[in-house]
């Protein structure tokens, strides 16, 4: 989901989340119901989870102290005769593992062995939720969604924050086993204070969370005495000598978890179909604006302007000059105008016709392409969507491809030898083909062109008249000789010819620009329909 749509933040985290937890937590614990209870231990910054963990291994296996964040890479402390457990990636695979030395990298998982952790249990040190550092925090966020219950570290000032309790409203919505800890109760708060956490929890539908109180103590040698520590250590002592609860924790936490897939799912699969919609919307951006252009550049075509100034000039020299006129009487226009080009180096009067018709044609089709791209790109700016996407491209794609003189000259260039080719096939399917092909194949081929371009609309006053005209003249010239349908045959074809070149050019260079962006932020056609119909049929495979 690579657009800016509304909610794709949303979109994106429940994507991110549903993801990791399938490959961290889903697939492992489904491939393998016998394997330890792995225990996630989290909460607020300062809450004192890595002092938990150490004092439960005896040893300082976390970092701990006043310097904020202390746990940065997770440390995962297990029985030595859990190490096979552990030691490949059966679970959280995206992270490699480390034994010995202090935990680093955020990447890695750190494996600690020893015996004071009871057998089929294992311990996980998770970044603080409310971290200062967004990495640390989406850590956390993953390593929770890897456990199978959450040892939920919290203290007596802090328990009622808002923090934890969002990430305890999210454990109670996917019924993920829970056990909280309330750390650090002052001796005349050691009633009052987990009383009134129980209500909470039990008012927040919490009901089966245990709350384990840790008196406020002085740390020895980094750790908490044992007594201070004992309601947490009897609690983990009787769950692991206990298989049946811990399988029953691991049923719960599972099937929330497949639960949730539904509604997460559903958030990802409306994320795309908002991705679609967006991608539609602004190709639909592309078309109108290169649909736009291409009405504007057959409009100029048709309107006579081309007929304007300089064309006008020369076409006004080849009849006025009666170079055309006497190649038609002396009939030896083809071979003077070859004689004219190979020894005085310069064009026949009617090929400069046809390379300042050009001229003109490149010019119309250039200004309406830079009006399309600018177009195109207010619109993108007008969309969320857009916007992200302009971001980086924008200056090149507010005007025309630098391509596009040399693409536009070369496919004119090869529309006018489709014109001669034109002008000879017909002159040589007639009787009068001798006759037609020595008054010369430009001279005709200018002939057509003209006519092509002469209608009248666009033009006033003289230019009206001589270039109505030459029109008529050039028209009458090829009617003689090929007859009128032919003409009107020939026209037409060389007409299309030329407009089909132009869209070619626009939709195959210029627009493909804008198609190209937005090819690579589209999600795979039915993607959104494929997830939730996954979910269907693993919603019917449970029931």
């Amino acid at each position: 989901m690579l657009l800016d749509v509304p909610g794709v933040a949303t979109a994106r985290e429940a994507r991110d989340e549903t993801v990791a937890q399938i490959a961290d937590y889903l697939l492992p614990r489904l491939e393998r119901l016998d394997a330890p209870l792995l225990v996630v231990v989290g909460g607020s910054t300062g809450a004192g989870k890595s002092t938990l963990v150490n004092s439960l291994v005896g040893a300082e296996v976390s970092p701990a102290g006043v310097l904020r964040p202390t746990t940065r890479a997770p440390v995962l402390a297990c029985h030595p005769g859990d190490k096979s457990w552990f030691q490949d990636d059966r679970i959280l695979p995206s992270f490699a593992r480390t034994m010995g030395g202090a935990p680093s990298g955020s990447n890695t998982l750190h494996l600690v062995l020893d015996s004071d952790v009871p057998p089929g249990i294992a311990l996980l040190d998770a970044p603080d939720i409310d971290s200062v550092e967004i990495a640390n925090r989406i850590l956390s966020d993953q390593l929770l969604a890897a456990g199978d219950l959450w040892l939920f570290v919290t203290t007596a000032a802090r328990y009622a924050d808002a923090v934890p309790w969002e990430l305890l409203s999210k454990a109670q919505a996917r019924a993920i086993a829970l056990a909280m800890v309330l750390n650090r109760i002052p001796p005349e708060a050691l009633a009052e204070v987990p009383s009134h956490l129980r209500a909470l929890l039990d008012s927040a539908g919490l009901q089966r969370a245990p709350v384990l109180s840790v008196p406020e103590s002085e740390l020895r040698d980094g750790l908490l005495p044992k007594l201070a520590l004992e309601p947490v250590r009897a609690w983990l002592d009787d769950l692991a000598r206990d298989q049946e609860q811990r399988e029953k924790l691991v049923r719960m936490t599972l099937a929330g978890a497949l639960d949730s897939l539904a509604a997460r799912t559903e958030l990802v699969a409306s994320g795309l179909d908002a991705q679609s919609g967006a991608v539609k919307e602004l190709n639909d951006a592309v078309a109108r604006s290169y649909d736009r252009c291409l009405e504007d550049v057959s409009d100029a075509l048709s309107g006579g302007t081309l007929l304007r100034g300089e064309v006008l000039a020369r076409w006004q020299e080849v009849v006025g000059t009666g170079d055309f006129m006497r190649s038609l009487e002396a009939r030896i226009g083809r071979l003077r105008d070859r004689v004219a080009e190979a020894v005085l180096g310069r064009p026949s009067p009617a090929g400069e016709v046809q390379s300042v018709l050009s001229e003109s044609v490149a010019s119309v089709v250039r200004a309406a392409a830079d009006r399309a791209a600018e177009a195109t790109v207010d619109r993108w700016r007008e969309h969320p969507a857009g916007r992200s996407l302009l971001a980086i491209e924008e200056k090149a794609l507010s005007h025309s491809s630098a391509e596009l003189s040399s693409r536009v000259a070369d496919e004119l260039r090869a529309w006018q030898e489709g014109v001669l080719q034109l002008v000879s096939s017909e002159g040589a399917s007639k009787r009068a083909a001798g006759r037609a092909l020595s008054l010369g194949v430009n001279g005709l081929g200018a002939a057509l062109m003209v006519v092509v371009f002469a209608h009248t609309g666009g033009l006033t006053g003289g230019e009206l008249a001589v270039a109505g005209g030459t029109a008529t003249l050039s028209q009458k010239l090829l009617e003689a000789l090929f007859g009128d349908q032919a003409v009107r045959t020939l026209t037409a074809r060389a007409r299309d010819d030329l407009i089909a070149r132009i869209a070619k050019l626009m939709w195959e260079q210029e627009a493909a620009r804008f198609y190209a962006l937005l090819e690579k932020a589209v999600p795979p056609q039915n993607q959104a329909d494929e997830l939730r119909g996954t979910v269907a049929a693993l919603a019917d495979a449970r029931s």
